[in-house]
């Protein structure tokens, strides 16, 4: 097995004690030679800094779009999906720790270079590449050159994240993105702080600028784990802000938790308690609001926010009836609906397929 790849880091700077800050995210990390960020892949090497996972992969694998998820981009198409490893957040209740939480980087077992990813995208048909698993923005050399390789190819770009990073990196990052689904935690800095080690203005701060500065398409997802960040009235204050401050059509995922990690001991969320979230979001005046990881084709369906008849209807990943017309409108009453949409639907349904790649 070849040795990890690296490459100069962007964003950093000399401190005048000696030491390197890396200006990437809000952690701030302040290294000595040889030390590497909270988010491990991100280091000190003599007078710069470097990404030490460049061209290497946790693991390459075909998903439908609605996985990461997202509903309202080119649905049922398929999305050729990876990340490598490390994050710069420390949730307890991370259920890709495995990844994320890597200091292995031995067990990257995939190399693959960004025009190899594009290559692979075109040869197996995918819509768009996403860049998930761990969090892109640790990676984001890595993930930003695959992105203009896609683009030359003409293929679309997607970044699942938490979105916990500075303002200039957030710019070039999201420059190269075409869509994008955001973890919006929580709605209060406590659990933010106490359950992930970060914050959460910086995570409202990238919400708004991809609302007002972007063209980015993007979505919301929220993890509900039970006596954490489930309460009737963090879920109205969150979908108030929402509805206000980025409006009715953004679409918003409320996903069940399961144990895992530092929270073995949390129970599950029950089917009901995403149900209620989603009552409450819509009755805030949102949209489109889904329910994830729990079989609820009413949480899966996707209405017209004018008449409210079904239009693009799913199990699961599946979507089972596709009602847009080639403009992306409701064929009732006409009005478009939000996000961006092929004249028909993809087809590529709920499988997901490893692929093994090395270059």
């Amino acid at each position: 097995m070849m040795e990890a790849s690296s490459c100069p880091a962007r964003y950093w700077h000399a401190l005048s004690d000696g030491r390197l800050q890396c200006d990437l995210c809000p952690r701030d990390c302040k290294l000595h030679e040889g030390q590497r960020g909270a988010c491990f892949v991100r280091m000190r090497e003599g007078d710069q800094m470097i990404l030490t996972t460049f061209g290497r992969s946790s693991g390459f694998c075909i998903d439908p779009i609605e996985k990461k998820p997202l509903n309202h981009f080119y649905p049922g198409s398929s999305v050729l999906s990876f990340g490598t490893a490390g994050c710069n957040l420390a949730c307890k209740f991370c259920q890709n720790w495995d990844i994320s939480k890597s200091r292995d980087m031995d067990s990257l077992m995939s190399q693959a270079s960004p025009e190899a990813i594009a290559n692979e995208a075109v040869r197996y048909g995918c819509k768009s590449v996403a860049f998930t698993y761990n969090d892109p923005v640790i990676f984001a050399e890595y993930a930003m050159d695959t992105a203009d390789a896609c683009h030359a190819m003409g293929i679309k770009t997607v970044a699942v994240t938490a979105g916990y990073i500075h303002d200039q990196p957030r710019r070039d990052f999201f420059a190269k993105i075409d869509a994008t689904n955001v973890d919006l935690k929580a709605f209060t800095d406590d659990f933010y702080f106490k359950l992930t080690g970060s914050h959460l203005q910086p995570v409202l701060d990238t919400l708004l600028y991809l609302k007002h500065e972007t063209k980015v398409w993007f979505e919301l997802t929220t993890l509900l784990i039970p006596g954490h960040n489930d309460s009737n009235e963090e879920l109205g204050a969150l979908s108030s802000w929402v509805m206000r401050e980025l409006g009715p059509d953004v679409p918003l995922h409320f996903s069940a938790f399961h144990p895992d990690y530092k929270m073995p001991d949390v129970p599950a969320t029950p089917p009901a308690t995403l149900v209620r979230a989603r009552n409450i979001a819509l009755k805030a005046g949102l949209h489109h609001v889904y329910t994830g990881n729990v079989h609820n084709t009413e949480g899966d369906t996707t209405y017209c926010a004018n008449c409210h008849a079904p239009l693009i209807e799913r199990d699961w990943y599946q979507i089972n009836r596709y009602r847009l017309t080639a403009k992306g409108c409701c064929p009732d009453c006409g009005t478009a609906l939000a996000g961006c949409f092929d004249a028909q639907a993809g087809h590529f349904g709920r499988q997901c397929i490893p692929l093994s790649m090395g270059y």
